[in-house]
């Protein structure tokens, strides 16, 4: 039994041997410079141990000393390897071991170079770059940079960030911060706000109901305000400035050289007509629903179009629940009782159950009580003539809280 088990020990052992040879071996094989070498010292280390062993069982007299020697040449030939693989793991930890550093581009030279007023130098310094990694959108976009912005050259940035944008496997995200930054130039560079106009159009063609194509026509609606600065900066007229009020601080009364406020009505009339023009504008349809409920004090039409906002395909989140939110905070100023404002606040639950404004809005359900007991009754409303009760876009103004 005792001669089993003395050979079932060996034979595990020598397995073990083996693998840790194996895993040593392989592993030098990858990490070496010269694969051959470490190669010719396997193939000579097996045999050689093999034989030293054969040899001190059959020369048991000598069997100490065969082993000994044995010893020695392995550990010559193998201790560097071992060290090297013991000592590995923390050296890594500061030098960063074998591990090879991705390739990427640097343009510290050309940054340098256009600080220095040398944007022809600093091109030269981004094309060799992108010879070597075509299609970088960081060099790409820093080459149109200083083409429209240095160089004055529109065309070329235009032509260079169209080509990246021309590419199949061009990421949308780069590809629309692209057409944007070509919209930027059109205007402040070439002042051509129909240009940029057809640019953004493009992203809202390239994605439609999107992040991105919403956010592109809002930009769209306002650049009517856009052009007239424009314009005014080119264009500079003189305005005659009036003499200020004389000895306003000793006057009893200065109520009548106070502006007076902007008309609610004619406020509204106007962001309906924009609105007819720009369906997508965001801002201007969130103004538009809060002149509803807080100065016509229609809730219905204030509903409609903060549902439609939150409707939109391509809305972010946190966008949605700001517009329920909002309307919420509506109802709540207008007087709605806690039947009306729950389901308001329970849509964003239902929307979006694991995000944070979920949870917002589950804390605010539990206090919605409180929010509306604390609200003072306001003076009551003005009563609206026939045009007034059809200021709102034409389309169907029916709601009713159950439709969320």
């Amino acid at each position: 039994m005792s001669h089993l088990l003395y050979i079932v020990c060996g034979v595990v052992l020598s397995l073990i041997g083996l693998a840790a040879i194996i895993i040593l071996v392989s592993r030098e094989l990858k990490n070496s410079e010269d694969p051959s070498k470490v190669i010719f010292k396997a193939i000579f280390s097996v045999p050689f141990a093999i034989g030293c062993m054969f040899l001190a069982h059959k020369m048991s007299w000598a069997g100490p000393f065969v082993i000994v020697f044995m010893g020695v040449v392995l550990s010559f030939m193998w201790t560097p390897y071992i060290a090297d693989l013991v000592a590995r793991p923390l050296s890594s930890a500061f030098d960063g071991g074998n591990v090879e550093v991705e390739p990427k581009p640097y343009y510290s030279i050309a940054h340098s170079k256009r600080k220095l007023g040398k944007p022809l130098e600093a091109i030269v310094e981004i094309r060799k770059q992108l010879a070597k990694f075509p299609n970088d959108f960081e060099g790409t976009l820093l080459l149109a940079s200083i083409q429209a912005e240095d160089m004055k050259d529109l065309s070329s940035a235009e032509m260079t960030l169209n080509h990246f944008c021309e590419w199949d496997e061009a990421p949308p995200r780069q590809v629309v911060a692209a057409m944007n930054h070509i919209a930027d130039w059109q205007l402040s560079v070439a002042n051509d706000v129909d240009s940029a106009r057809d640019t953004l159009n493009r992203i809202i063609e390239k994605y439609p109901d999107t992040p991105a194509s919403n956010a592109a026509a809002q930009r769209i609606a306002h650049l009517g305000g856009t052009k007239k600065i424009l314009l005014d900066a080119k264009d500079r007229r003189v305005v005659a400035v009036p003499t200020g009020i004389e000895s306003a601080g000793l006057r009893e009364s200065i109520s009548h050289i106070v502006p007076e406020d902007v008309d609610p009505d004619k406020a509204t009339a106007d962001l309906v007509k924009h609105l007819e023009q720009h369906p997508l504008d965001a801002e201007a349809r969130e103004h538009l629903a809060i002149l509803y409920a807080r100065h016509h004090h229609r809730l219905d039409l204030a509903a409609h179009e903060l549902i439609q906002l939150a409707e939109q395909p391509g809305q972010p989140s946190r966008k949605i629940a700001h517009w329920l939110n909002l309307l919420a905070d509506l109802q709540i100023h207008g007087g709605a009782d806690f039947e009306i404002v729950r389901p308001t606040l329970e849509k964003i639950i239902e929307l979006f159950p694991e995000m944070p404004v979920a949870d917002l809005a589950r804390r605010r359900l539990a206090t919605v009580r409180l929010e509306i007991k604390g609200q003072q009754q306001g003076p009551p409303g003005k009563v609206l003539g026939d045009y007034e009760q059809n200021i709102g876009l034409k389309g169907n103004r029916s709601y009713s809280p159950r439709q969320l």
